[in-house]
């Protein structure tokens, strides 16, 4: 996680006689608990707000026991951390207070006491009673869906009473939970979120003066909607958001390549390659769109050979002379 290779219970500076090393490190380390329950040492500065009480986070972690450099959990190496919710599916009081102290990008290192970690009880086999654990946590992102969720819980009337600033808020945090859930491969997860977002931003589109800013944020949310529809097999769709977003920017090389790939698994080869073309020609040098392009010609030559191979079984002389006639 970016932390020490010395392992996180061997602490800088001198020993003091009788003293463990996580007191050792505990001195040197900042309260946020009010009773020492919870000390954090930052290693790495994040930036911006801080965690919301009701956000999901994606973070890297790993626990230690004192006098150990093994990690007894840790979920560094997997692949996609899941999301957890604070409140729901995190566990530890001294986690989640540790997480509501960090910022986006954020690397930093807590002690957590028994009573904000693991209790008099513990956690057998691997968590004695009355332990205290040591956390290396790297805050990857959040996203607080809190306010998301109870602004959708309103009606019509009652959004448009809110500044277009608040909705395009709200519509970009259903995005952003949208573009989780397509990275986790829950497509249809995603497009609930996507269009979510997309039903509270056409509602503004009838102010005309608001437009030239919902646009923009629209565009993003069409070109989320044709992606996951092109992953959830249904072309026909992903062509539908794909041309929406093209009556916002023409000249999109996102919207144009997505409706060529819907058109090419349609079988619409010629406006397949219109759309792939037009693509192409606002990015020339995009390694998708080319070899989009190639796979298209494969896939019309094809094409042409099996509607040959047709006519010419179609139109063939049927036998050859007459062995089949009588005497």
């Amino acid at each position: 996680m970016g932390g020490s290779t010395r392992g996180p219970g061997a602490p800088e500076g001198g020993k003091v006689p009788g003293q463990s090393p996580y007191e050792r490190l505990s001195q040197r380390m900042l309260d946020i608990s009010g009773d020492r329950g919870v000390l954090k040492d930052i290693i790495r500065e994040g930036a911006g707000d801080p965690v919301t009480p009701d956000a999901s986070v994606l973070v890297k972690y790993s626990g230690y026991l004192e006098h150990m450099d093994k990690p007894f959990d840790s979920n560094y190496f997997r692949k996609a951390p899941r999301l957890m919710k604070l409140g729901e599916d995190i566990t530890l009081w001294g986690m989640e207070l540790g997480l509501l102290s960090m910022r986006r990008g954020e690397l930093a290192r807590f002690l957590f006491k028994p009573t904000y970690a693991y209790g008099t009880l513990g956690c057998p086999p691997l968590i004695p009673p009355n332990a205290t654990v040591l956390f290396e946590i790297e805050l990857i992102d959040f996203l607080d869906s809190a306010e998301s969720d109870k602004f959708c819980a309103l009606s019509a009337e009652q959004q448009e009473q809110f500044p277009l600033q608040k909705v395009l808020k709200v519509a970009a945090t259903e995005r952003e939970f949208g573009n989780y859930l397509f990275r986790q491969n829950r497509f249809c997860d995603a497009k609930v979120r996507y269009k979510r977002a997309l039903l509270l931003l056409h509602r503004r589109l009838a102010i005309c003066e608001e437009q030239h800013l919902v646009e923009p944020a629209e565009l993003l949310v069409l070109l989320n909607l044709s992606f996951v529809y092109l992953k959830l097999d249904r072309p026909a769709m992903a062509l539908r958001y794909g041309e929406q977003a093209l009556l916002i920017d023409q000249r999109n090389a996102k919207a144009l390549f997505r409706c060529g790939q819907a058109c090419l698994l349609l079988t619409e080869y010629e406006q397949a390659r219109d759309f792939l073309v037009r693509a192409q020609k606002e990015q020339p040098y995009n390694h998708d769109i080319n070899n989009e392009l190639k796979k298209l010609s494969s896939h019309y030559r094809n094409y042409v050979d099996r509607e040959k191979e047709m006519c010419h079984r179609m139109f063939a002389p049927c036998g050859g002379g007459s062995s089949v006639g009588g005497n």
